[in-house]
């Protein structure tokens, strides 16, 4: 099977000389073949491995799939918004108290979620998840920018996923952050071109439209659309579960 890697990098000069998929694809395999199929740990280690130059914005990963891989469609997420400002960090998101919890284990998952965004400052009246819940009625998260920064830690992804976040829209990420989202496939990571972290309030109905042809935020609120970047190659990859699932789907690894 056929396997090309290519990378939307903030240094055009670093473009023209993209690591071989072969190296690329070897910490992965790794992984997997030493039994961490199912580490958030260990795919941490393994995009590390092989994204070494800085800023990193988009990750293209292709492959000859199977016929059996239908083609892209339209995503779609529709639901109550919590908006939060610039400089969100996983400490914020996830306190590393919390870190001890297995996302592995089904009820440590869930219990990791209800823990979401718990570390915002008391000035966030309203939380992102009520007492004594498990789960958040907000499931698209609007911020501002540099959304995800701070420490490197896969469970800020895990725990928004797991408390029922499905999309954040945010001005601009911490790419450690984005890189986490796609390879453990809990939230998609959208930017939008505005600031709509200033347009929206939190509670408004919004839909997130995810398409090739064009991605938009709508806030049925108050009437008005935003259109957002496209989420390019990483949307497969977070759409089959993360790099793993997308892997065994596309044939690059074994399947169990």
């Amino acid at each position: 099977m056929a396997a090309s890697i290519s990378f939307s990098l903030a240094n055009p000069a670093l473009a023209a000389s993209p690591k071989p998929s072969h190296l690329l694809l070897k910490p992965f395999a790794l992984a997997y073949e030493s039994g961490f199929s199912h580490s958030l740990r260990a795919t941490s280690h393994a995009l590390r491995a092989s994204f070494s130059t800085p800023r990193v914005t988009a990750l293209t990963l292709r492959a000859t799939a199977p016929s059996s891989v239908s083609a892209p469609t339209a995503t779609t997420f529709h639901g109550l918004c919590y908006v939060v400002g610039d400089n969100i960090d996983t400490d914020q998101i996830i306190p590393a108290e919390y870190l001890t919890l297995v996302p592995s284990n089904p009820a440590e998952y869930e219990k990791l979620g209800s823990y979401a965004l718990i570390g915002l400052p008391s000035s966030y009246s309203t939380r992102f998840i009520e007492p004594n819940e498990l789960k958040t009625k907000y499931s698209i998260i609007i911020a501002g920018a540099n959304f995800g920064c701070g420490s490197s830690r896969e469970h800020a992804p895990v725990a928004l996923g797991a408390a029922g976040t499905k999309a954040v829209v945010a001005e601009s990420y911490a790419r450690i952050f984005f890189r986490n989202s796609v390879a453990t496939g809990e939230v998609y990571p959208v930017e939008s071109e505005v600031r709509v972290c200033e347009e929206c309030k939190t509670g408004d109905v919004v839909t997130v439209e995810l398409e090739e042809g064009g991605s938009r935020l709508i806030n049925h609120t108050t009437g008005k659309e935003y259109k957002l970047k496209p989420i390019g190659d990483a949307g497969p990859v977070i759409e089959a579960g993360g790099i793993f699932a997308y892997a065994r789907k596309t044939g690059m690894i074994p399947t169990q």
